[in-house]
């Protein structure tokens, strides 16, 4: 799976007796969140391809499209989506994990976040909101 995953992401598997669980590793090389090492859970239920997997972001992190618990905004995470590109069943764990990865460069989606002070944050004083993120990718996301 790795060998299609853009150069900031790793895939680990913490059981090869529940693939079907695993965590995903981004490490932006530009942007914001540059530095940071951010973890993602994802578990691909039963009823995939029918339905997404389940991820949440087990790295606290200052992100208009990712709450600090972890909940993420991301249309193809949608079992139906008002701008039709939510789950189908011939989407794949690649794309989520591109998707994911596009969040850290440039999927930020003001109209509709998830974590409206962050985005209000950044829309109000870029520099501010970027002394923000990196105040919490020293303290959440290191290493």
């Amino acid at each position: 799976m790795e060998s299609n995953l853009p150069p900031t992401c790793k895939v680990k598997f913490f059981n090869p007796h529940e693939l079907h669980k695993l965590e995903l590793v981004i490490q932006p090389d530009d942007g914001f969140w540059l530095g940071g090492k951010f973890r993602f859970h994802i578990e691909v239920p039963e009823e995939y391809n029918f339905v997404p997997p389940k991820v949440k972001c087990n790295s606290r992190i200052w992100h208009p499209n990712i709450s600090e618990e972890g909940e993420i905004c991301l249309s193809l995470l949608r079992e139906s989506s008002i701008d039709g590109l939510g789950w189908a069943p011939t989407r794949t764990l690649k794309d989520v994990v591109w998707g994911l990865n596009s969040l850290f460069t440039d999927l930020l989606n003001f109209e509709d976040p998830l974590n409206d002070a962050a985005a209000e944050h950044f829309l109000r004083d870029r520099e501010s909101f970027r002394v923000k993120v990196r105040e919490y990718v020293t303290k959440y996301a290191k290493s």
